[in-house]
């Protein structure tokens, strides 16, 4: 297949279409943030880097090839923690996706797509089943690895039926007590005090859950993230842990600092659930 994926951030389409058995002779991918760029060409030598969609009319692609189209479109204006804008703010890009789509139908209307974006502004959420003529479809990671990260799905690709898995936190964590899993005296001061209790109350972070809550961009540089105990001592979770959160193989975003490696696994996709969706294309 031919593909085009926008908003491509690491790659993580990539990964899936391989996992799924998909043969993939060009991809083309639409990213502006530079290391998640270093950590997709780090995996992939042959993708095809096109920079900003907003200047997608200036790409010289081959769009009557295109088979798929994946995006997963700005979710901060469409998110319940977001500032209530919908598809008037950054999720606005929505509208970009869109319009590259209907492009790419003209030149093949049997092109398949998925976009993926999270449960929120119910109006913005009801244009785009509107426009793109099917309803979404919720998938919580939680069925494919040991994350709640629940998100909505929109495609004309038929979904398999979901056999869950049963694993857990624990069974993806590193051995003993890593060096990437220390954490800094302040945060583990704030922690411990009354604030970041009540934090853990609140359900913002955990310490020791059974499955890790979502991950964010924000997740580790925020604390309000994921706490395991190991050997006694308190510790955040590494970016291998991260990765594998993501199901992305280990070490598949080592190519930046440890900070760029949280944000950018953060603002992808989990791996395995995407791949259940594309095998839908066999």
């Amino acid at each position: 297949m031919k593909v085009l994926s926008l908003f491509d951030g690491i790659s993580c389409g990539r990964v899936a279409l391989e996992r799924a058995g998909v043969k993939v002779d060009k991809y083309y991918a639409s990213e502006i943030d530079k290391f998640a760029v270093k950590i997709s060409k780090d995996n992939y030598e042959d993708i095809e880097h096109l920079g900003d969609v907003c200047e997608w009319q200036d790409w010289s692609i081959e769009w009557d090839e295109i088979d798929l189209v994946l995006a997963g479109s700005p979710c901060q204006s469409i998110s319940n923690l977001g500032d209530g804008s919908g598809l008037d703010g950054k999720s606005g890009l929505f509208y970009v996706f869109f319009d590259i789509l209907q492009y790419v139908r003209e030149h093949n209307p049997q092109v398949k797509f998925l976009l993926e974006n999270v449960q929120g502004n119910k109006k913005a959420l009801s244009v785009i089943d509107e426009m793109l003529g099917v309803k979404s479809v919720p998938i919580n990671s939680n069925a494919f690895s040991a994350q709640n990260r629940r998100r909505l799905y929109w495609t004309n690709i038929e979904i398999p039926n979901i056999k869950p898995k049963d694993i857990k936190l624990v069974d993806i964590l590193e051995d003993g007590v890593p060096k990437d899993s220390l954490l800094s005296p302040g945060r583990e001061r704030w922690l411990l005090s009354e604030k970041g209790q009540k934090t853990v109350e609140k359900r913002y972070a955990s310490i020791d859950p059974e499955k890790a809550g979502c991950l964010t961009a924000r997740s580790d540089a925020s604390w309000n993230s994921n706490y395991v105990t190991r050997n006694g001592v308190l510790t955040k979770l590494t970016p291998v842990e991260y990765e594998r959160l993501q199901t992305l193989p280990d070490n598949y975003t080592n190519a930046v600092s440890n900070s760029q490696r949280y944000k950018a696994i953060g603002n992808g996709w989990t791996v395995d659930v995407i791949t259940h969706i594309l095998k839908g294309l066999k």
